[in-house]
């Protein structure tokens, strides 16, 4: 077993299915392998908090999911809700379409006024930004936007757009935010040896279902 792989790893249940005995048993895994983090969708988050206090293990939701087409004041009303029911850190997805039609700016406005709102609850806001979805140009843009704006963390995927995180990918966004930013390798990361090349690549976190099967050095099933 990796144990030290699992402090990179977001334990991660956002199918829309997911049921009470499913966060119950994600929540046990995580604090048994001491995963960094649980990540559910926010109806989940003050159960995630409650069944991890103690452990060390964070809460962490999702907001604007999975599509990011919902306006900011939503947005930042979901982040704020999260953060009362528990949350420390918040992965939001962009409007998509701000990024395909290079409109930087607006995707700067809408970063920050979640990022304001985020940083004032004590979480930490990771910016998802649809790595499938866009060019090379438009990530480039997309992470630019969420270095200015603030952000803690940019993310490859929600693994609801038919992709997810490549190592060519976290290497250009690691390469755009530069060295302090936080990069968040998310979708398809299901094996010990996949995790170990997103993080040479320069992914800081890894967003995934599959942590078990990673720290076990398994291969895991198919899923986030």
């Amino acid at each position: 077993m990796s144990t030290n792989i699992a402090s990179y790893i977001d334990h991660t249940i956002l199918n829309p299915d997911a049921g009470a005995a499913d966060i119950e048993r994600i929540c046990a895994e995580a604090a048994t392998y001491a995963f960094f983090s649980v990540c559910v969708n926010p109806i989940w988050v003050s159960t995630v908090s409650a069944a991890l206090a103690g452990s060390g293990v964070k809460t962490c939701s999702v907001i604007g999911f999975p599509f990011g087409a919902i306006p900011t004041a939503a947005k930042v009303a979901e982040a704020r809700g999260a953060i009362v029911d528990g949350a420390n850190e918040i992965d939001m997805v962009i409007n998509i379409a701000s990024a395909k039609s290079g409109d930087e700016e607006a995707l700067v406005a809408e970063i920050t006024a979640i990022a304001e709102a985020v940083h004032a609850g004590g979480a930490i806001l990771k910016v998802i930004i649809e790595t499938a979805l866009l060019t090379d140009d438009e990530k480039v843009l997309a992470c630019r936007a969420s270095v200015r704006a603030g952000a803690d963390f940019v993310k490859t995927s929600t693994g609801f757009a038919g992709g997810g995180a490549t190592v060519k990918d976290v290497a250009l966004m690691r390469a755009t935010v530069g060295p302090d930013l936080g990069v968040k390798a998310s979708g398809g990361v299901r094996s010990l040896e996949t995790a170990h090349a997103m993080i040479a690549a320069g992914a800081t976190r890894l967003g995934s279902s599959s942590g078990v099967a990673i720290v076990e050095g398994e291969q895991g099933a198919e899923g986030y």
